[in-house]
């Protein structure tokens, strides 16, 4: 197997397990407002760790939002951007049954209700204000991608550490939403191992979730590039 499929494996797991799993544990709402900054900083800082470990493998996307962004930016195959979304996909299905053997084996409460998974109540359960949030918000941080990654930058070794702070403050405001998704893959393994642990509540709304951040990455590609030109 193409070694970059298997970082962008280990990496979209390694998202999943300290981004949700701190989700989890520390919980998301309104009262506890505290949760929101632990749960955006372990996203955020597990992309800096990611970039920095496997980035000079795969570019680390782990991301299929971001994947697409780098695609119709001509940073990839459509061959290689199939393969970068299946294995995103796998890795985030590994990383969230790694949270159900945790949570279940130590008898830890949940307290997001579904491994992390994504969510409408934010937005009293309207859909389209859902997608809304996940297309500006997926927008944002794919145009910042590219911008850091674009060969007329200049960022020298900090390029990660942008990254990573933009997905932070992204999910500063996301959280209270949808749970933040702006990562197809990030949803969808929480969705899918929540319902097979008996709550399909997720996989109601988690085409909002895939949809959403697609559409925002396709946006931020097309502007950044007219922009650039």
């Amino acid at each position: 197997m193409n070694k970059k499929y298997i970082a962008e494996a280990i990496g979209t797991a390694t998202l999943v397990i300290l981004g949700c799993g701190t989700a989890m544990l520390v919980g998301c709402d309104a009262v506890n407002g505290g949760g929101y900054i632990l749960t955006a900083l372990a996203f955020g800082l597990t992309i800096v760790a990611m970039a920095y470990s496997i980035g000079n493998i795969s570019g680390c996307h782990i991301n299929p939002a971001v994947s697409l962004g780098v695609l119709l930016s001509g940073g990839m195959t459509t061959g290689e951007f199939i393969g970068y979304v299946i294995s995103q996909c796998v890795g985030a299905l590994c990383g969230s049954a790694v949270l159900a053997a945790i949570f279940g084996l130590g008898g830890v409460t949940d307290m997001t209700g579904g491994f992390g998974s994504n969510g409408l109540a934010g937005v009293n359960g309207n859909a389209l204000a859902g997608l809304l949030v996940e297309i500006v918000l997926t927008f944002i941080f794919v145009i910042a991608i590219l911008g850091v990654t674009s060969k007329k930058a200049n960022h020298g070794s900090f390029g990660g550490l942008v990254i990573g702070l933009t997905l932070v403050v992204v999910h500063i405001l996301g959280i209270g939403l949808t749970g933040t998704s702006v990562n197809p893959a990030r949803s969808f393994g929480p969705a899918v191992v929540a319902a097979i642990s008996g709550n399909a509540a997720p996989l109601a709304s988690l085409w909002v979730f895939i949809v959403g951040p697609l559409v925002g990455a396709a946006l931020a590609a097309c502007v950044y590039k007219a922009l650039e030109a």
